[in-house]
């Protein structure tokens, strides 16, 4: 087990926050991945981290892993959502450098979870996580909605249920919000 998994077990367990963890072969990209994860019943998530074209503004985005989504669509969705709270629009979107995900993230391309939060300590990085998670026909048992993550390392999977999962992004700090992206 890595030291960044370590982290996120312990992390896990300090705030009493229920979850399993299973350790697999390597699996950096979600067709990888695909082999190795367990039929659970939990959504599998699919994480990118991404910048403003500025570089002052971060962002994690997760969706299920069986969706792709469009640059110029997420860009509009995100402007939208933005812009209803107030806030700055983000503007043309990019993906963020593997040097930006170890800043803000510790951690390397083919591990980003929004467990990477854990190391963003001053809260840089704004979380968008797709309604869509939140639809009982992603789950077989809608009254246990459970997604999965890495823990930090790609070769280990994270299983949480939806209501665990949003008490550790409160206990975090971050911000974060539910918006459709496709």
């Amino acid at each position: 087990m890595s030291d960044r998994q370590e982290k996120v077990l312990a992390y896990l367990k300090e705030h009493n926050i229920p979850f399993t963890c299973y350790e697999h072969p390597e699996g950096k990209t979600i067709e990888e991945a695909k082999r190795w994860w367990r039929d659970d019943g939990s959504v599998h998530c699919k994480n990118i981290f991404m910048r403003n074209h500025k570089g002052n503004q971060h962002y994690l985005i997760c969706f299920h892993c069986d969706h792709d989504l469009d640059i110029h669509d997420l860009e509009a969705r995100l402007k939208a959502a933005l812009q209803a709270q107030g806030k700055p629009s983000c503007g043309k979107l990019s993906f963020a450098s593997p040097e930006r995900m170890m800043k803000y993230l510790g951690l390397e391309p083919g591990s980003v979870s929004p467990f990477g939060l854990i190391n963003d300590e001053e809260h840089h990085v704004h979380l968008f996580l797709d309604a869509a998670l939140l639809d009982d026909h992603n789950y077989r048992q809608p009254e246990h909605k459970t997604l999965s993550f890495h823990p930090n390392d790609c070769r280990g999977t994270v299983v949480i249920a939806l209501e665990d999962f949003e008490r550790y992004l409160r206990e975090l700090g971050n911000t974060y919000e539910f918006i459709r992206l496709y």
